[in-house]
């Protein structure tokens, strides 16, 4: 009995512990509208309450960045908000990059409100993968 309550604690626990979502999880790189570089589209959205920001980058096999444009690099979202955006990257990049990452960022204050930092990564597969 004991055990089995201590397990439901843990259950209960850990469904409480929400972090962002960054949709699609297996992006495909397309060939973009400007030439030499190709695009994936994204959407982000805040689940938690204690966090505004998520900061965006993009990485190889060995968590190296690599270069990359967006819209913005760091999304100020609210509770719930959701947002779409497009990560352009140059074609020469397309075997290296590997990771579209989404992090969150506490306020820059000397007391931040939250002590947890939450990294959701997406894998290409598309042009050479």
């Amino acid at each position: 009995m004991k055990r089995l309550l201590v397990t439901l604690f843990f259950i209960l626990v850990a469904s409480n512990s929400l972090a962002h979502d960054m949709t699609p999880t297996y992006p495909e790189l397309k060939p973009s509208y400007m030439e030499g570089l190709l695009v994936a589209d994204f959407e982000l959205l805040n689940k938690r309450n204690d966090v505004r920001y998520y900061e965006v980058a993009v990485f190889d096999k060995d968590w190296n960045p690599i270069p990359f444009v967006s819209s913005y690099s760091i999304f100020k979202l609210e509770y719930l908000e959701r947002t779409k955006f497009s990560v352009y990257i140059r074609n020469t990049d397309r075997f290296n990059a590997m990771y579209v990452c989404s992090k969150s960022r506490s306020r820059q204050d000397p007391s931040p409100k939250t002590i947890i930092s939450s990294t959701i990564c997406s894998k290409f597969h598309g042009p050479g993968k």
